[in-house]
Protein backbone atom coordinates (compact mmCIF):
# COMPACT_ATOMS: atom_id res chain seq x y z
CA UNK A 1 0.00 0.00 0.00
CA UNK A 2 2.93 2.18 0.67
CA UNK A 3 4.25 1.60 -2.49
CA UNK A 4 1.11 2.59 -4.34
CA UNK A 5 1.01 5.86 -2.31
CA UNK A 6 4.82 6.68 -2.83
CA UNK A 7 3.85 6.28 -6.71
CA UNK A 8 0.33 8.50 -6.86
CA UNK A 9 2.44 10.82 -4.99
CA UNK A 10 5.14 10.91 -7.69
CA UNK A 11 2.69 10.85 -10.28
CA UNK A 12 0.46 13.31 -8.74
CA UNK A 13 3.57 16.10 -8.98
CA UNK A 14 4.67 14.91 -11.84
CA UNK A 15 1.01 15.98 -13.64
CA UNK A 16 1.48 19.45 -11.97
CA UNK A 17 5.06 20.14 -13.34
CA UNK A 18 3.79 19.20 -16.70
CA UNK A 19 0.76 21.51 -16.11
CA UNK A 20 3.32 24.06 -15.05
CA UNK A 21 6.10 23.58 -18.01
CA UNK A 22 3.21 23.31 -20.51
CA UNK A 23 1.78 26.67 -19.53
CA UNK A 24 5.25 28.31 -19.57
CA UNK A 25 5.58 26.76 -22.82
CA UNK A 26 2.25 28.23 -24.44
CA UNK A 27 2.74 32.01 -22.78
CA UNK A 28 6.40 32.08 -24.80
CA UNK A 29 4.23 30.66 -28.08
CA UNK A 30 1.55 33.41 -26.81
CA UNK A 31 4.45 36.11 -27.51
CA UNK A 32 4.68 35.75 -31.09
CA UNK A 33 8.55 36.31 -31.69
CA UNK A 34 10.28 33.49 -33.83
CA UNK A 35 12.58 32.91 -30.95
CA UNK A 36 10.08 32.90 -28.10
CA UNK A 37 7.42 30.53 -30.62
CA UNK A 38 10.67 28.31 -30.83
CA UNK A 39 11.35 27.83 -27.24
CA UNK A 40 7.36 27.44 -26.60
CA UNK A 41 7.60 24.65 -29.16
CA UNK A 42 10.47 22.92 -27.65
CA UNK A 43 8.91 23.76 -23.79
CA UNK A 44 5.96 22.00 -24.96
CA UNK A 45 7.62 18.89 -26.23
CA UNK A 46 8.52 18.13 -22.77
CA UNK A 47 5.66 17.43 -20.75
CA UNK A 48 4.32 15.50 -23.54
CA UNK A 49 6.94 12.89 -23.22
CA UNK A 50 6.98 13.23 -19.72
CA UNK A 51 2.81 12.58 -19.60
CA UNK A 52 4.07 9.68 -22.54
CA UNK A 53 6.52 7.94 -19.91
CA UNK A 54 4.30 8.31 -16.98
CA UNK A 55 1.68 6.47 -18.87
CA UNK A 56 3.22 4.06 -19.95
CA UNK A 57 4.99 3.13 -16.86
CA UNK A 58 1.74 3.45 -15.23
CA UNK A 59 0.17 0.47 -17.97
CA UNK A 60 3.17 -1.50 -16.61
CA UNK A 61 2.75 -1.11 -13.32
CA UNK A 62 -1.37 -2.11 -13.52
CA UNK A 63 -0.48 -4.89 -15.55
CA UNK A 64 2.17 -6.95 -13.80
CA UNK A 65 -0.23 -5.70 -10.14
CA UNK A 66 -2.62 -7.76 -12.82
CA UNK A 67 -0.98 -11.07 -13.21
CA UNK A 68 0.30 -11.02 -9.29
CA UNK A 69 -3.27 -11.00 -8.62
CA UNK A 70 -3.75 -14.13 -10.94
CA UNK A 71 -0.37 -15.59 -10.06
CA UNK A 72 -1.65 -15.30 -6.06
CA UNK A 73 -5.39 -16.32 -6.55
CA UNK A 74 -3.98 -19.72 -8.26
CA UNK A 75 -1.19 -19.76 -5.66
CA UNK A 76 1.57 -19.43 -7.81
CA UNK A 77 2.93 -16.39 -5.95
CA UNK A 78 6.86 -17.67 -5.47
CA UNK A 79 7.80 -18.11 -1.43
CA UNK A 80 9.72 -15.68 -0.20
CA UNK A 81 13.01 -18.14 0.75
CA UNK A 82 15.53 -15.67 0.95
CA UNK A 83 18.10 -15.30 3.35
CA UNK A 84 18.40 -11.90 5.50
CA UNK A 85 21.40 -9.80 7.21
CA UNK A 86 20.30 -9.15 10.90
CA UNK A 87 19.97 -6.02 9.14
CA UNK A 88 17.10 -6.75 7.22
CA UNK A 89 18.99 -6.74 3.81
CA UNK A 90 18.87 -9.80 1.08
CA UNK A 91 21.88 -12.00 1.30
CA UNK A 92 23.28 -12.35 -2.17
CA UNK A 93 24.36 -15.80 -1.99
CA UNK A 94 20.79 -16.89 -1.38
CA UNK A 95 19.51 -14.36 -4.05
CA UNK A 96 22.16 -16.31 -6.77
CA UNK A 97 20.77 -19.66 -5.82
CA UNK A 98 16.85 -18.38 -5.87
CA UNK A 99 17.75 -16.70 -9.29
CA UNK A 100 19.18 -20.00 -10.53
CA UNK A 101 15.91 -22.29 -9.37
CA UNK A 102 13.81 -19.34 -11.24
CA UNK A 103 16.45 -19.33 -14.33
CA UNK A 104 16.20 -23.15 -14.65
CA UNK A 105 12.31 -23.09 -14.48
CA UNK A 106 11.93 -20.61 -17.14
CA UNK A 107 14.15 -22.27 -19.44
CA UNK A 108 12.36 -25.52 -18.87
CA UNK A 109 9.27 -23.99 -19.72
CA UNK A 110 10.13 -20.55 -21.78
CA UNK A 111 6.52 -19.84 -22.92
CA UNK A 112 5.25 -19.89 -19.47
CA UNK A 113 4.23 -16.35 -17.91
CA UNK A 114 4.29 -17.33 -14.80
CA UNK A 115 7.66 -18.85 -15.02
CA UNK A 116 8.88 -15.47 -16.50
CA UNK A 117 6.85 -13.46 -13.43
CA UNK A 118 8.93 -15.74 -10.86
CA UNK A 119 12.36 -14.97 -12.67
CA UNK A 120 11.30 -10.82 -13.10
CA UNK A 121 10.77 -11.24 -8.82
CA UNK A 122 13.91 -13.11 -8.38
CA UNK A 123 16.08 -10.83 -10.95
CA UNK A 124 14.41 -7.68 -8.95
CA UNK A 125 15.69 -9.82 -5.82
CA UNK A 126 18.83 -9.84 -7.04
CA UNK A 127 18.60 -6.38 -7.70
CA UNK A 128 19.25 -6.74 -11.17
CA UNK A 129 16.25 -3.74 -12.32
CA UNK A 130 16.46 -3.51 -16.09
CA UNK A 131 16.51 -7.23 -16.18
CA UNK A 132 13.66 -7.70 -14.05
CA UNK A 133 11.64 -5.33 -15.82
CA UNK A 134 12.65 -7.24 -19.33
CA UNK A 135 11.59 -10.24 -17.84
CA UNK A 136 7.86 -8.82 -16.19
CA UNK A 137 7.46 -7.36 -20.08
CA UNK A 138 7.69 -10.78 -21.61
CA UNK A 139 5.27 -12.55 -18.75
CA UNK A 140 2.83 -9.95 -19.91
CA UNK A 141 3.22 -10.32 -23.25
CA UNK A 142 3.08 -13.83 -22.85
CA UNK A 143 -0.27 -13.45 -20.83
CA UNK A 144 -1.19 -11.47 -23.57
CA UNK A 145 -0.71 -13.82 -26.25
CA UNK A 146 1.46 -11.20 -27.86
CA UNK A 147 4.35 -11.83 -30.30
CA UNK A 148 7.41 -12.08 -27.66
CA UNK A 149 10.95 -10.53 -29.10
CA UNK A 150 13.45 -12.30 -29.16
CA UNK A 151 16.70 -10.76 -26.95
Amino acid sequence: MRAKLSYALTAAVLVFYFVLVGSRGVMLIQSGTLVTVTFGVAVLILPVIGVWFLWKNTQFVRRANALAAKLDAEGGLPVDELQRTPGGRIDRDSADEVFAKRKAETEAAPDDWRSWFRLAVAYHDARDTPRARKAMQRAIALHDGRPVQQS
